[in-house]
Order: structure tokens, then C-alpha cells, then sequence
């Protein structure tokens, strides 16, 4: 792992477990196995980790979702990918779902707007393929069908009380109930 990334995952734990006002530049130095002063090498200050943390995972999640999609050959079978998608990724970082959650606020003010830009995306990925599979859905009920999704879905901090394996099965079967799929 670059150590750029090892930053970023370490402090996204650190963050998910004392809020990103409860870390310092030394603590996510020290846990990294570096100095404080020695983050400065990869980025500027504290709110950039966090800024590049969360821009980052919003792009990926969009990307890739958009890959899925696009590989799929009917709407249903691209919102089964990505369900598919999402429950991985909300079951491998959970420490980012509660940063997103619980430190939006601290995050930079252009950093948010790109966040929230390429979140509305993401949200209009699924509810275009919601549309395509239930005939005569509104947008609006689309999109609000997509994010009561990502609320279980992200639920994976909280509601993680099985074994991953166990856990994913639940999730995408509620998922696909939810989106009308399954």
C-alpha cells in the first residue's frame, strides 16, 4: 500500500473512532508510523486528509458504479450490480460511512460541493436505472427509493452484527426487495 493510502485508511479509522476534531496531525503521524511534521510530505494539513478521504470514495463509488451499470445488460441486472457494488464497499470501509456521516461539517467548503455533486450523481445513476426498471416511476420517488437504500445499506457500522459473509447476503436481499428486484 502506497503510503499515501495508508494515511488516508488509517486516518479514516482514527477519525471514525474520535471524530476528526479528537485527531491530530501527530496521532494519525504516529499510527502510520511516521512523524506528525512528516504527514506535511503528502498532504497540506488535517483538512486536506479529510477532503481527499471523502472527495475520493465519492468518485470511486460513481465511477465504478457507473462501470457496473453500463456492463449490464438491463436495468435490472445493473441495480443487482449495484447493490452488488455498494454492500462491498459499505462492508469493507465502514470507518469512511461514519466520517461521511459524523464529520461532514468539518469537511472544506469546495471539497463538500464536490462531494455533494458526484453524491447527486450517483443518486441519479441508480434512479435512472429505478426508472428503466419500474415503468412510470417518478424521479422523485426514484431518487428516494435510491438514497433509503444507501441508508440500509450504510447501516454497515451499526448493523454489522453477523459475519461479513452472512451480513452481505442480508444486505443485498433487502436491498433488492427494497428497489424491487428481487
Amino acid at each position: 500500500m502506497a503510503r499515501r493510502d495508508e494515511i488516508l485508511e488509517t486516518a479514516a479509522e482514527l477519525f471514525a473512532a474520535r471524530g476528526f476534531h479528537g485527531v491530530s496531525v501527530a496521532d494519525i503521524g504516529a499510527a502510520c508510523g511516521i512523524s506528525g511534521p512528516a504527514l506535511y510530505k503528502h498532504f497540506p494539513s488535517k483538512d486536506a486528509v479529510l477532503a481527499e478521504m471523502l472527495v475520493e470514495i465519492s468518485e470511486r463509488l460513481l465511477q465504478v458504479g457507473t462501470e457496473r451499470s453500463a456492463a449490464a445488460p438491463d436495468a435490472t441486472a445493473a441495480l443487482a450490480a449495484l447493490v452488488e457494488w455498494h454492500v462491498d464497499f459499505a462492508l469493507r470501509h465502514r470507518p469512511l460511512i461514519v466520517v461521511q456521516d459524523r464529520d461532514w461539517e468539518s469537511l472544506p467548503d469546495s471539497a463538500r460541493e464536490r462531494v455533494r455533486t458526484l453524491q447527486r450523481e450517483y443518486v441519479d445513476l441508480w434512479a435512472n436505472r429505478l426508472r428503466e426498471a419500474h415503468d412510470g416511476l417518478r424521479t422523485d420517488s426514484a431518487r428516494a427509493m435510491a438514497h433509503a437504500t444507501f441508508g440500509l445499506i450504510n447501516s454497515t457500522p451499526h448493523s454489522g452484527l453477523l459475519p461479513d459473509a452472512r451480513m452481505r447476503e442480508l444486505l443485498s436481499r433487502m436491498a433488492g426487495a427494497a428497489l424491487g428486484i428481487s
